[in-house]
């Protein structure tokens, strides 16, 4: 049987969809729950997703006993594959003496450790949208063989610690697995939605556990910069990849007291003109700004020029420095960097940045930058 044969378009593609664990395991659910009331595994199983889209899958790996009976899906991520493409999510049904539908994680799921995740500490790592078609599909087939009494379904994956390490989870206090993920439960290509959900999840779990001050970077080398070389302590911190817009929003929305946003200048300097989501898919515009704040700073034709040839911001600074414009360039870009920060912010929250390059160090800091540094200390 193949994958989930429905597409959308994207850009000038036609990119293949999948689907989420979360289907995954309501899809094993009903496979075993069949096995267990009905006597035997059918070959398929067709879900009806909360997106209105019906996936019908293969069952994999059927074992039962007298009380229990177990199978697996295999997880298709379509043409837009993460971590978790190609594992089996298994789920075992059994009869229990509580009524209704109970769901646990077993094996290869992971244990919530930290609030302010879709999940309370202590439960396993199985959202609410995927336990609700865990728990719809179940009852579906008691209520079709008049099972009167009450089933477990414990979810695992056999795959799932090692291929937790390539997630999210370890970062948000997520132990021992995977999650069962899914709101739509089809994985859609290129999905800027699930990034940013990400992002926002990473703030939502700050503003839980009681900060009011973070440290955003774009991705590690801001990271690496922010930890090693300006020695901030990274405790209240997270990573907003190209969503430098979305990251203001979302901290803004939360009242957040202050953000301290440390970068890199290839992706800063874009923000400095304006462009707050920095994929280079979406806008550029590293050169124009470049460009732009030279030209304002008394550069002459042929530095602009050679500005508009770089192929690199390092190789851009190296330009600067010839000229000797580095400082007043950078001091330029600075302050339209920190005008566009605080007009993205508003009034309510403190923004300050940091940017640099690994060649040259630091390049430009917003004139309050040093005061939220010393909100986060090493010990932090």
């Amino acid at each position: 049987m193949g994958g989930l044969e429905h597409y959308i378009s994207v850009g000038r593609e036609r990119l293949r969809c999948g689907y989420t664990t979360g289907t995954c395991a309501a899809a094993a659910a009903r496979g075993a729950a069949e096995r267990l009331l009905a006597g035997q595994f059918p070959p398929a199983v067709r879900i009806d997703t909360p997106a209105g889209i019906p996936v019908e899958v293969e069952l994999l790996e059927g074992t039962s006993g007298a009380d229990w009976a177990a199978c697996a899906v295999r997880k298709d991520g379509g043409d837009d594959p993460d971590a978790t493409h190609g594992a089996l999510i298994f789920a075992r049904v059994e009869r229990s003496e509580a009524p209704g539908v109970t769901i646990d994680g077993g094996p290869g799921v992971g244990r919530v450790t930290k609030p302010g995740l879709d999940q309370p500490v202590g439960a396993a790592a199985i959202n609410r949208v995927p336990r609700q078609m865990i728990g719809r599909q179940v009852a579906q087939a008691m209520a079709e063989h008049r099972c009167g009494g009450g089933l477990r379904v414990t979810i695992s994956a056999p795959e799932g610690e090692r291929l937790a390490k390539k997630t999210f989870n370890p970062r948000l206090g997520i132990v021992g697995g995977i999650s069962i993920l899914g709101t739509s439960g089809i994985v859609r290509p290129m999905s800027e939605a699930a990034l940013i959900d990400s992002l926002r999840l990473e703030q939502d779990m700050l503003a839980a556990a009681g900060a009011t001050d973070i440290v955003v970077t774009p991705g590690n080398y801001g990271e690496t910069f922010a930890r090693e070389v300006l020695g901030l302590g990274l405790g209240r911190w997270c990573t907003c990849s190209n969503y430098i817009g979305e990251a203001i929003d979302h901290a803004a929305g939360l009242g957040f007291r202050s953000l301290l946003l440390v970068g890199h200048v290839g992706k800063l300097c874009k923000v400095a003109a304006g462009v707050m989501n920095t994929h280079s898919r979406v806008a550029d515009g590293r050169r124009e700004a470049l460009c732009t704040h030279a030209a304002l700073c008394g550069g002459d034709r042929a530095t602009v020029e050679a500005l508009y040839r770089a192929v690199t911001t390092d190789d851009a600074v190296a330009v600067l420095d010839r000229a000797g414009l580095r400082a007043a360039v950078m001091a330029s870009l600075t302050q339209a960097l920190d005008e566009q920060l605080k007009r993205r912010a508003g009034a309510g929250m403190d923004i300050e940045a940091i940017f640099f390059s690994n060649r040259y160090g630091i390049l430009g800091r917003t004139a309050g930058a040093g005061k939220l540094s010393a909100l986060h200390p090493i010990s932090s």
